[in-house]
């Protein structure tokens, strides 16, 4: 087994050569320090808390605290950092979402900001502080280390207000940025400084007409009505491309990621950001999330999975594996993707003890856990734990736990409590997606004659037999045609097998596509239990 690095100045060494994104990132982030040294890096993610948090929102912050994590590697954690995950809770309120209660409650308060329209769920003083603190509760719940900051607090308690006097004092260079990405007549009346209306508490989208850098004000037409006002304190907020900006400025960030769909506007706000006198963060634009149809994933829709839900199926760290892979492809964010993510991350789990010093940097695990992944003790796989209940229909884990203890005995939900946690987790799984959708195929004539020398060959077989003695017989009937594979040869030099003959097994004994290897699946469900469900398949398609 490789031992840990400890050395702090080696681990570094192979983290400058490491392939794997996070370090790749993190390397942006050393190269600008060099440029303009600092005594503190400020990593940011931003929440727009007009839907419930999804697992978009989830997977901006873990992918940022892997690249802050191999930062803190490649500098022998000698430069401070800070992550503050950003809630945009000041933006006006542009339409009710679809996934909440008491529609016509919120739609009375369209166009104030998030933190003055009441909560539709009567929990919290506003909607925004709803929304606000789901998404705490579930970073928290990560053990993620962040500061969370409310644009609300940040632009009433003055923090901001030197940054918008320094956008208020560049107003025009902001314009000039602005208006050519504009539609003519939206170019008209843009301003990029919101004033918020004192009677309604609306956020106005009104023609500024004039302002004054000096006095800090603006002055806008309202309802024939010229209004002036001072842009700090509150009394006005930034259109968000320049808010953005702002912030960057304001707050020194160094570095934020930001989905496909905005690579324009981190263009227009990097401008923005070098007017007003400061340097734009490094990051990187994300592929998007899509639904099982394809579509982008939508806080206000609330369209493919929920932090919550994957959460009933599967493993954080499952999760956290998802969001590590090819961030910059586009991936399918639905049900059917859990299951192959908890076994890939058992998988990676398990070979980290075997790998060497470079290998563990590239492994998703070592991000994952910051370094320290821990000791696999995974004994069964979750496809394993799946076909079982799918063969058993088993409605409750203690049915499920003597398979176990037959396939590992001495395992038990005691001993170890991560397996116990997946046997929750198949258990819902195959409750809310596999026995709705289980649909066996009929074998033909020569899948049935397959099937009845499996049966007659698994019925010779004594009963405490081997997963490797099993798949031997398992492949022994399965070369024949269809499924014989002359271009395949097996380890004892026979002729191979077609994974269709293991696909028309799981297809037409367990109604599912596919499934583990067939050996360690009947010595965990029992040979006599196997031979009986080729029995009903046989009968039911007869």
């Amino acid at each position: 087994m490789t031992t840990v690095i400890e050395n702090p100045a080696e681990l570094r060494t192979i983290a400058e050569q490491s392939h794997a994104w996070p370090f790749e990132e993190a390397r942006k982030i050393v190269a600008r320090l060099k440029k303009k040294p600092k005594d503190e890096v400020i990593f940011e993610t931003g929440y727009g808390p007009s839907g419930l948090p999804h697992i978009g929102t989830f997977g901006e912050v873990a992918r940022t605290t892997m690249v802050r994590h191999a930062f803190r590697v490649l500098t022998d954690d000698k430069i401070k950092t800070r992550l503050i995950a950003f809630s945009d809770d000041m933006d006006g309120l542009r339409k009710v979402p679809d996934n909440v209660p008491n529609k016509e409650m919120v739609a009375q308060h369209l166009g104030k900001p998030l933190t003055k329209v009441p909560d539709p769920f009567g929990t919290h003083d506003s909607f925004a502080a709803h929304n606000n603190a789901r998404l705490r509760a579930f970073l928290d719940q990560f053990g993620f280390d962040y500061e969370f900051m409310s644009a609300t607090a940040c632009y009433t308690s003055g923090k901001f207000d030197h940054a918008l006097l320094t956008t208020l004092a560049h107003f025009e260079e902001v314009m000039a940025v602005m208006l050519p990405s504009l539609r003519e007549e939206r170019a008209q009346t843009y301003s990029p400084f919101l004033p918020i209306d004192p009677k309604t508490g609306i956020v106005l989208q009104v023609p500024v007409v004039d302002h004054d850098a000096k006095a800090g004000t603006i002055t806008y037409e309202n309802d024939g009505e010229r209004v002036t006002t001072l842009v700090t304190g509150g009394r006005c907020k930034l259109q968000w491309k320049p808010d953005w900006a702002m912030r960057w400025f304001a707050m020194g960030i160094d570095y934020e990621m930001a989905g496909k769909d905005l690579i324009d506007s981190v263009k227009l706000s990097s401008q923005i950001c070098r007017v007003l006198g400061g340097t734009p963060p490094e990051g990187f634009n994300y592929e998007l999330f899509l639904d099982e149809n394809g579509q982008k994933i939508s806080k206000s829709k609330g369209n493919g999975l929920t932090i919550e839900e994957w959460l009933h199926y599967a493993s954080p760290e499952s999760l956290s594996l998802f969001m590590y892979r090819e961030p910059k492809a586009a991936k399918r964010l639905y049900f059917d993707v859990i299951p192959r993510h908890v076994d890939e991350y058992l998988q990676y789990l398990d070979a980290y003890p075997r790998q060497a010093a470079k290998e563990r940097l590239g492994n998703p695990v070592w991000h994952i856990h910051g370094g320290k992944p821990p000791a696999p003790d995974n004994p069964v796989p979750f496809a394993m734990l799946l076909s079982l209940v799918t063969a058993s229909n088993a409605a409750n884990a203690d049915t499920l736990w003597g398979f176990i203890g037959r396939y590992r005995p001495g395992v038990t939900k005691e001993t170890n409590p991560r397996l116990a946690a997946l046997v929750d987790y198949a258990i819902n799984y195959y409750r809310d997606f596999v026995a709705p959708k289980k649909q066996f195929r009929e074998p033909d004539a020569r899948e049935r004659a397959a099937l009845n020398d499996l049966r007659d060959a698994l019925s010779q077989l004594p009963s405490d037999s081997s997963p490797e003695v099993i798949q031997d017989v398992v492949y022994e009937i399965g070369r024949r045609e269809p499924f014989l594979d002359e271009k395949k040869k097996g380890k004892d030099g026979k002729p191979g097998v077609s994974l269709d003959w293991f696909n028309m097994l799981y297809q037409v004994l367990l109604g599912q596509e596919k499934g583990p290897r067939f050996g360690s699946f009947v010595a965990a469900y029992g040979i006599g239990n196997t031979v009986s469900m080729i029995d009903g398949a046989l009968a039911r398609s007869a």
